[in-house]
């Protein structure tokens, strides 16, 4: 008995004391260790004796805090999270945000591979590893998602080295395009005369129209509509008597129009303008300026979504845009000698099943085609601005040509129904949004985004063929 106590009392103490010191030896081997390297405690695995044991491993040290499987081609945060690159890249692609997906820091440059803890993985846990790179390597969507990654870290080192020149670019670019788009309003209201002349007969109400602009309208069906010139200065016919013609007052003098052709367009024409109230805009100027709202909208949707936006035509303004666009686009079948006045009528009437199917093709597999051949038949009208929309209209149906061919070799059938859904309900919603917001937009802005759209939207799709054709593989869908 020692220090006065028992003997089985002094064995308890001695029992206690050794297993304290055992803890406090455990407790400071974890802490040493946990200062270690993976490369030393590689070298330590290989020393006689101290081979680890897949029990004296955790694998909870190398697996990846998003698939939390083994760690493949690790890549650590300046935040210490490291992850499967793969994993960081598909995680970049889906929110485009440089932060850890585990505690949202942001990560400083471009992250890269920690060669330390790739060759400790790959030494300690070498099958799953292998396994995991022939998974990565069969699957083409992460293939793709890596090289966009890397593509991205690329740009973005090529940038930082020029970051002063770069923003001075910018900035410089901004300023050109915005200098540009000014120049462009301003040469267009002041120089388009011709255009001023018609505004009053496309905004005046037929029934205030003047002796003289019910000639100017005659005069605009076409050089057979001379003919007829004199009888309707002689009568004086204003915008009242206008509306009150008839076929039996056309065929009787004063007016004598005794061609049957002759008379069933000046007739057509006149039910056309009965019908709207006002005189048919001719070309895209008239058109754009009693219709601001609806021709900015239509040429942002014929951009987004061609084969939508002309069957909503279809639907809700078949006889003042959508007919004319048809009889231009897919015109009827002309006879040899035919008049000027005939093909003026046929335009009017409805179209036969040869133009419906014509159509029907265009519409359904090359839909910008349409756009372009109806630019086509303006180009003596609009010399410049029918050219900007053929070349835009080429380099969409490239681009819409990509879209498709990455959807059919790397998206399932079965995730198509649900991307076309997609697309219906971000094209229904954008355009409640814009008639919504279009009656607090103010006027010169609108002017902007349509120039804008008309003359520098070629020059963007330029760039974006460009990089479709070179880097088909870093395009996302």
């Amino acid at each position: 008995m020692r220090n006065g106590l028992p003997g089985g009392e002094q064995r308890l103490e001695d029992l206690d004391m050794l297993h304290q010191m055992e803890w406090h030896s455990f407790e400071d081997d974890v802490d040493v260790s946990a200062d270690v390297s993976a490369d030393d405690r590689l070298h330590l695995s290989d020393s006689p004796g101290s081979k680890p044991s897949p029990s004296d491993i955790s694998e909870h040290e190398f697996s990846c805090h998003c698939c939390y499987d083994i760690l493949v081609n690790p890549t650590t945060l300046t935040c210490g999270h490291n992850f499967c690159r793969h994993c960081l890249a598909g995680w970049w692609e889906s929110s485009r945000k440089n932060e850890c997906p585990e505690c949202r820091e942001k990560w400083a440059g471009f992250p890269k591979i920690n060669i330390l803890l790739r060759d400790a993985t790959e030494k300690l846990f070498s099958d799953v590893v292998q396994r995991r790179r022939e998974e990565i390597d069969a699957n083409a969507n992460t293939s793709r998602t890596l090289l966009a990654f890397q593509r991205y870290g690329d740009n973005l080192g090529r940038s930082t080295t020029n970051k002063h020149k770069g923003a001075g670019v910018f900035f410089s670019g901004v300023l050109t395009a915005l200098c540009f788009v000014a120049l462009m309003v301003l040469v267009f209201h002041w120089g388009s005369g011709a255009v001023e002349q018609h505004d009053l007969l496309i905004s005046k109400p037929v029934s205030h129209w003047a002796p003289e602009e019910v000639v100017s309208w005659l005069e605009h069906l076409g050089p057979w509509a001379q003919l007829y010139r004199e009888p309707f200065q002689q009568e004086s016919v204003n915008g009242r008597l206008l509306l009150m013609l008839g076929e039996e007052e056309l065929l009787k003098p004063p007016f004598s129009i005794e061609n049957p052709a002759h008379r069933r367009a000046v007739l057509a024409e006149l039910n056309r303008v009965k019908t709207l109230g006002v005189k048919p805009p001719q070309n895209l100027w008239e058109y754009k300026a009693i219709n601001a709202g609806k021709s900015l909208f239509l040429l942002y949707a014929l951009k987004r979504s061609p084969r939508l936006t002309l069957f909503y035509l279809y639907l809700f303004d078949y006889s003042e845009t959508f007919l004319p666009s048809l009889h231009t686009c897919c015109p009827a079948i002309s006879h040899i000698g035919q008049s000027m006045e005939t093909s003026f009528l046929d335009a009017q009437l409805e179209p036969s099943w040869q133009q419906w199917a014509e159509f029907l093709v265009k519409y359904l597999l090359l839909p910008y085609q349409l756009i372009a051949e109806f630019a086509w038949d303006w180009l003596a009208v609009h010399y410049w601005t029918s050219r900007f929309i053929i070349v835009n209209a080429m380099l969409l149906s490239v681009l819409e040509g990509c879209l498709l061919w990455r959807l059919l070799t790397r998206v399932t059938i079965r995730s198509l129904p649900r991307k076309m859904w997609n697309h219906l309900w971000k094209m229904l919603s954008q355009g409640f949004a814009f008639a919504l917001m279009w009656p607090f937009v103010p006027q010169f802005v609108c002017n902007c985004l349509f120039y804008w759209a008309l003359y520098f939207s070629p020059i963007i799709n330029i760039d974006l063929v460009v990089q479709q054709l070179m880097h088909p593989e870093t395009q996302a869908l």
